[in-house]
């Protein structure tokens, strides 16, 4: 009789019916993957805005443009330096051995700094996606583990052949469950969703402008 009336969410998840249970466990592992890319893309972003005012400093504070690219060396640490770094590379090798540049020399470089930048935003919007469609798909695999354990809830009751709450309210209770494990899913999903897009658009706008900027520092000494 005790176990009958236990309504903590473990009892509820115990008495639920093997389909319940396995829309349940879905949710709550999709729920903690929603939250695992949230705190990295939170800790990523903090990290790309840090590492891009660190090189925004360096790059304008007059040091040359050649010594800073050898400074960054072959591998930049961070995603400005990386964008820098795939226009100054262009430029060198725009210069034949005489010193003249080859023609074309600004849409390559425009074209070598577009792709890294392409790069980057891909990697800071990696995972967006998973957030995108436990936001959108929770909810309806929450209310199919509710249907389905109403169903059964009815069919016990039909069995029973007694409409008293007591018997009613705990198969209900059961598959209302699965219902409120998909919204807990789902309303932090799409929360962070749009956050983190924005977030991300941002950032990647950040690079297009230095891009742009340092295109036009490129294009004075092509015109000179």
């Amino acid at each position: 009789m005790e176990a009958a009336t236990d309504y903590t969410m473990w009892a509820l998840f115990a008495r639920s019916t093997l389909i319940v249970k396995f829309v349940m466990i879905m949710l709550v592992l999709a729920s903690v993957w929603c939250w695992a890319i949230i705190i990295d893309k939170a800790i990523q972003y903090r990290r790309a805005r840090r590492e891009a005012a660190v090189f925004d400093r360096a790059f304008w504070s007059g040091e040359p443009l050649d010594q800073l690219f050898d400074q960054i060396g072959p591998t930049p640490k961070g995603s400005s330096e990386t964008i820098f770094a795939a226009g100054m590379l262009e430029w060198r090798r725009s210069h034949r051995q005489d010193g003249a540049l080859i023609a074309g020399a600004q849409a390559r470089i425009d074209r070598s700094m577009d792709v890294a930048i392409n790069k980057e935003a891909a990697r800071l919007q990696k995972g967006l996606p998973v957030l995108a469609t436990v936001g959108s798909t929770a909810p309806f695999v929450g209310l199919f583990g509710t249907v389905w354990g109403i169903m059964n809830a009815f069919i016990e009751i039909a069995e029973a052949q007694n409409t008293n709450l007591a018997v009613v309210a705990p198969g209900i209770a059961e598959a209302l469950l699965a219902t409120g494990l998909g919204l807990l899913a789902a309303i932090p999903a799409v929360i962070y969703y749009n956050k983190l897009s924005s977030d991300s658009d941002r950032i990647v706008a950040g690079y297009e402008s230095f891009a742009d900027e340092f295109a036009t520092i490129l294009s004075r000494q092509l015109d000179s």
